[in-house]
C-alpha cells in the first residue's frame, strides 16, 4: 500500500532517439520547498543564538548606546572614551572608531548587567526563610532583583525583547561544591534514624577517615572541574548513571506519562493520534525558534532551559561499555509502529506542517495497511527492551548494512516514535494502562527514543520516555500544553473526526523494510525473553486520592510535598515495620545545567512523628515538615549530599584510590523511592469549569527489588494521584497493600489538624 505512494524525482526512458528524460515538477516543488524549510530554520537558529548571547542587550539596545555615545563625541565634543577614539582615528576613519568604541562599550554593559543578575541569582537566603517573614536581607535582594528603574533600564536597553527559552542561560550560577565537611555531617545526620548506636559510631568513624584523608584531594579535582565546567555533576550523572548501565532501560531507567484522568475527547484512534502528534509538531517548533516562555520560579527566579534541548530527534545508541545520546538538529518525519510493522511518515507536505486531518488520514491508511510482518519484524524493538551489551552486538553486526541502515537510521532519526496500539486501556482499570504505557509488550515501542506516544484503540494515550537526555519536569511540560491544546484548541467533529478535511493528493506513509537473519532472530528472542520477566515482575497500582488536596493542606500551614512525604514514611512504616532510605527527587535548576539532587526525606524528625502517630502529636508533625523543607531546598541550593558524594566517588575512580567509606554510601538501596511531577502550567487548565480535564500524572519502575517506587502528581486544589510500583517477586512488597496504607496515613494525618482544629475551638 504505503510503496505506491513514494515521490519519484525524475524518470527516464532509452530508447532509439537517445535518453528521454521526463522532470517531475511536483517532486521538484517539494524538494525545493524543503530546502527552503532547512534555511529558514538554520536562520531562526542561528538569528536566536545571536539574541541569546547578547541578552539583555538588543538592535533596538545597541542602536541607542551607539547613537548616545557619537552623539555624546560629535556634537558635545566630549571623548568619552579616554583618547581611545583618538588613538583609533589614527589608524581607521574617526566614524569606524566611534563605532568600534561604541560596540566595546555596549558589551560591556551586557556583562555587567549579566555579572550582576548572575551575583543576585546566586544567592539563595530567600528560600530558608520562615514562611511569611521578611528579611532585611531578602527585601533588599528583592528591590536590587526587582527594581522599578533597574527593570525599565533594563527594558529600554533591551528594546523591551521579551526573553526566550535560553536567554537566561548565561546569567545562571554554576553549581557550587559543598565542603567535604558540611557534606560528611549531613550524611551522618541522615542515616542516623536508619542505623543502631553501633553502626553509627562505625559510620562515624569511616567518614571522619574519608574527611582527614582521601577527601580533601577528592575535593581539589571536583573544584577545579566547578571552575571549568558549567556543571560539575550533570555530564558525570548522565554517563555513569544512565548511559554506563548495562540492563534494561524499559521499567528501569524510562518512566511514562498518563492521559487525562475523566475526559475522553474521542474514541477514533487515527483522530486521536491526528490532534495530540499535531499538537507535538507544533510545540517542537514553539523550542526550535525558542518561543517558550522560560520557567520562572515565583515568576522571577529563572530556571535553567538546557534539557530542552534534546526533547526531539534524540535517540539512545546502545555501546558495548556505554550508550551515546544522538541527537540531530531536525527531522521531517516520524515513525510509526502498528502490528510489527515500521512506517516512516512525512510531517511536512507543501512546505507546512501536516494538519490533524492530514495525519489522521495518514493513521488511518496504516491501520487498514493488511500486510503482515516481516520475518524477525514483529518482535525487533524487544532489543531496546533487554541488556543493552546483546543490543549493541545485534546492532553492530547486522542492523548497520544495506537495507537494514537506512530502515535504523529512519527510527532512530525520526521526530519521535509512535505505536498505534491493538489494545484498549480504559480508566477503570488504570493499574493495567500504567503498565501497558512502561513497558507494553515489550516490543511494540521503540525504549531507545527520547518520546514514543502511545495510542491506544479507543483513542486512549499516553507517553513513554527515556531517561538519560532528560527529568520528568521537561516532558511534562510538553504533555500540558499538548493535553491543553487536544480537546479545546483543535477538537473534533460531532462524529469524533479530526476537525477539517483530508488532502486529496498526500503521499502515503512508506513501510521500512527489513532483512533479519537468524543470528538476530535469535538475539531478540534472548532480549524478549529478558524484558517479559522484567515486565511479568511489575506490581502496579494507581490511586486517584480525592479526600483532600493541596487546597485543604495548605490552610494548615504545611507544606503540600512535605505533608505527602511523610504520609508516605507513616505508611511505609505501617506497611514493613521499619524505615528504610528514602529518595526523593529534587531539581537543581537554579543553577546552569542543573538536573537533580536526593532530598533524603526520611530524617530523625520524620520518625519521631511516625514513632508517636499512635498518640496522635501535631507537633511532632509540624517539626517533620518544617525539617523536610529544610532539607528540599539544601538540595535545590546546590547543598545536598549525594550527587557531592558521587562526584567524589568518580574522582576516586578515576584516580585508582578506593574508599571504603564511599563504597559503602554508594551501594546503600533506596527501598523507598519517591518523585513529585510537578503541574508547572496551572493557567492552562480551567478546572472550575472543566474539572474532567485534569491529567492522571506519570510513573517509573521500582529502584530496589524488595522496595517501592511511588511518584504523585498535586491536581488543583482537591486532587492528588499517585503512581506505585514494586516487584511482584518480593514477599517484602506489594502495591496495592502499599495504597491502602498511604490513603489511610493521609486521612489520619489530616484528622491530627482537623482535632486540633476542635480543641482550639
Amino acid at each position: 500500500m504505503a510503496e505506491a505512494h513514494q515521490a519519484v524525482a525524475f524518470q527516464f526512458t532509452v530508447g532509439p532517439d537517445g535518453i528521454d528524460l521526463q522532470l517531475s515538477h511536483e517532486a521538484l516543488r517539494q524538494v525545493y520547498l524543503s530546502g527552503l524549510h532547512s534555511w529558514k530554520k538554520k536562520f531562526i537558529r542561528f538569528k536566536n543564538g545571536i539574541l541569546n548571547g547578547v541578552y539583555p542587550g538588543s538592535a533596538p539596545g545597541f542602536m541607542l548606546v551607539l547613537a548616545g555615545y557619537l552623539g555624546r563625541a560629535h556634537y558635545l565634543k566630549v571623548d568619552p572614551s579616554l583618547g581611545l577614539l583618538v588613538k583609533l582615528g589614527r589608524h581607521v576613519p574617526m566614524l569606524v572608531g566611534g563605532v568600534m568604541v561604541g560596540t566595546g562599550l555596549w558589551i560591556a554593559i551586557i556583562f555587567s548587567m549579566r555579572t550582576v543578575l548572575k551575583g543576585l541569582l546566586s544567592w539563595h537566603g530567600w528560600m530558608f526563610a520562615p514562611h511569611g517573614k521578611m528579611t532585611w536581607q531578602i527585601r533588599l535582594w528583592l528591590f536590587m532583583l526587582t527594581n522599578p528603574f533597574l527593570v525599565i533600564l533594563v527594558n529600554i536597553f533591551s528594546g523591551m525583547q521579551t526573553p526566550m527559552l535560553y536567554s537566561f542561560q548565561n546569567s545562571l550560577p554554576h553549581l557550587p561544591v559543598p565542603s567535604v565537611k558540611d557534606t560528611m555531617r549531613r550524611y551522618l545526620e541522615s542515616v542516623q534514624p536508619l542505623l543502631s548506636d553501633e553502626e553509627h559510631r562505625r559510620m562515624q568513624s569511616l567518614a571522619l577517615d574519608f574527611e582527614k584523608n582521601l577527601g580533601p584531594k577528592l575535593q581539589w579535582y571536583l573544584k577545579l572541574k566547578s571552575w571549568w565546567a558549567s556543571n560539575y555533576v550533570s555530564d558525570w550523572w548522565e554517563e555513569y548513571i544512565y548511559l554506563r548501565g548495562r540492563g534494561p532501560i524499559m521499567v528501569n531507567s524510562n518512566y511514562y506519562v498518563m492521559d487525562f484522568l475523566y475526559a475522553f475527547p474521542t474514541h477514533l484512534q487515527a483522530a486521536r493520534a491526528g490532534n495530540i502528534i499535531h499538537a507535538i509538531m507544533l510545540y517542537r517548533r514553539k523550542l526550535d525558534r525558542a518561543q517558550i516562555k522560560p520557567l520562572m520560579l515565583q515568576n522571577t527566579i529563572p530556571m535553567c532551559s538546557s534539557q530542552y534541548e534534546r526533547m526531539f530527534n534524540t535517540s539512545r545508541i546502545p555501546g558495548i561499555e556505554t550508550d551515546t545520546v544522538q541527537h540531530m538538529s531536525d527531522s521531517r518525519h516520524i515513525v510509526v509502529h502498528h502490528r510489527g510493522r515500521y512506517f516512516k511518515v512525512w510531517m511536512f507536505y507543501d512546505g507546512r506542517l501536516l494538519l490533524p486531518r492530514e495525519i489522521e488520514q495518514q493513521m488511518e491508511r496504516i491501520l487498514a495497511d493488511t500486510s503482515e510482518p516481516q520475518p524477525g519484524e514483529e518482535t525487533l524493538a524487544a532489543l531496546t527492551a533487554g541488556d543493552r551489551v546483546p543490543w549493541a552486538c545485534a546492532r553492530n553486526a547486522y542492523l548497520r548494512h544495506g537495507k537494514n541502515k537506512k530502515s535504523l537510521d529512519t527510527v532512530e532519526k525520526a521526530a519521535f516514535f509512535v505505536t498505534l496500539d491493538d489494545t484498549e486501556q480504559r480508566p477503570e482499570s488504570l493499574d493495567h494502562y500504567a503498565k501497558s504505557l512502561l513497558h507494553g509488550k515489550c516490543y511494540d515501542r521503540w525504549f531507545d527514543k527520547s518520546i514514543n506516544l502511545i495510542v491506544f484503540k479507543n483513542g486512549t494515550m499516553g507517553l513513554n520516555a527515556e531517561h538519560s537526555w532528560a527529568d520528568a519536569p521537561i516532558v511534562g511540560h510538553l504533555w500540558e500544553q499538548v493535553l491543553s491544546m487536544d480537546p479545546v484548541k483543535l477538537g473534533y467533529t460531532a462524529d469524533g473526526h479530526c476537525r477539517g478535511e483530508p488532502h486529496p493528493n498526500l503521499p502515503g506513509p512508506q513501510r521500512l523494510q527489513w532483512n533479519i537473519p537468524p543470528e538476530v532472530s535469535t538475539m531478540i528472542a534472548n532480549s524478549l525473553s529478558v524484558a517479559v520477566a522484567l515486565a511479568n515482575d511489575v506490581d502496579s497500582h494507581i490511586i486517584p486520592f480525592s479526600d483532600f488536596g493541596k487546597g485543604l493542606i495548605k490552610k494548615y500551614k504545611i507544606s503540600p510535598d512535605a505533608f505527602i512525604q511523610l504520609a508516605l514514611q507513616l505508611a511505609h512504616y505501617r506497611d514493613k515495620g521499619k524505615f528504610c532510605l528514602t529518595y526523593e527527587a529534587s531539581m537543581t535548576r537554579l543553577y546552569r545545567e542543573g538536573r537533580t539532587e536526593t532530598v533524603r526525606s526520611c530524617t530523625m524528625e520524620s520518625c519521631a512523628f511516625v514513632r508517636a502517630m499512635i498518640k496522635e502529636k501535631l507537633c511532632l508533625l509540624t517539626q517533620a515538615a518544617k525539617k523536610h523543607q529544610q532539607m528540599y531546598r539544601l538540595a535545590m541550593t546546590g547543598q545536598g549530599t549525594d550527587r557531592h558524594l558521587f562526584c567524589l566517588y568518580v574522582v576516586s575512580k578515576y584516580l585508582g584510590q578506593d574508599s571504603p567509606f564511599l563504597q559503602e554510601v554508594l551501594s546503600e538501596p533506596w527501598r523507598l523511592s519517591t518523585s513529585q511531577t510537578p503541574l508547572q502550567q496551572g493557567e492552562l487548565f480551567d478546572l472550575v469549569n472543566h474539572p474532567e480535564y485534569v491529567t492522571t500524572g506519570g510513573g517509573f519502575g521500582p529502584v530496589a527489588d524488595d522496595g517501592y517506587g511511588v511518584a504523585y502528581v498535586i491536581v488543583g486544589e482537591k486532587l492528588i494521584n499517585f503512581h506505585i510500583s514494586s516487584k511482584c517477586s518480593s514477599p517484602e512488597t506489594d502495591s496495592h497493600r502499599f495504597g491502602n496504607n498511604i490513603r489511610q496515613a493521609m486521612l489520619d494525618m489530616l484528622n491530627l489538624f482537623e482535632l486540633d482544629k476542635k480543641t482550639l475551638k
